[in-house]
Formats: structure tokens, C-alpha cells, sequence
């Protein structure tokens, strides 16, 4: 699986700290999933799109990330 997570991340000149703390898992935890080492539960997944939608997006309604547009399923993985 590839993730959107260290670009969003770095767009917001966030650290892997500060995400991990935000969604409540470690550094590793955040770098791992950056580097495609760990696949995410559907609630960290959901936490993770959360924190970047608003940050992001703050009020906007209209506009937003669904899981999807951050975690990307490699077509060879099924």
C-alpha cells in the first residue's frame, strides 16, 4: 500500500511526531506507514484522513480527503 502521508504531512510542515501524537501512535508507527512497512487499521486510517482534512480544509464542506485519496491500494496486491 502507498500512502499520501509524508506529502500531506510535509505540506503542512508537520512532523512524524506531531501526526503520531494528533492520531495517538508513535513516530515508527507514522513512518512506517510512510514507507509502506505497515498497513494502518480502518480507525487509524480514519483518524489520519481526519487530522488532514482539518487541517487542510478547516471549514470547507465542500472539499475534502475520503481514506481513499490518502491510502492507495496497489492493483498488484489482489
Amino acid at each position: 500500500m502507498r500512502t499520501m502521508i509524508k506529502y500531506l504531512r510535509q505540506e503542512l510542515k508537520m512532523s512524524q511526531k506531531e501526526l503520531g501524537e494528533k492520531v495517538g501512535v508513535t513516530r515508527q508507527t507514522i513512518n512506517s506507514l510512510e514507507n509502506g512497512k505497515y498497513n494502518p487499521s480502518l480507525f487509524l486510517a480514519r483518524d489520519i484522513t481526519q487530522v488532514f482534512n482539518k487541517m487542510i480544509f478547516k471549514e470547507k464542506r465542500e472539499e475534502y480527503f475520503v481514506i481513499e485519496d490518502i491510502f492507495i491500494f496497489d492493483d498488484d496486491y489482489y
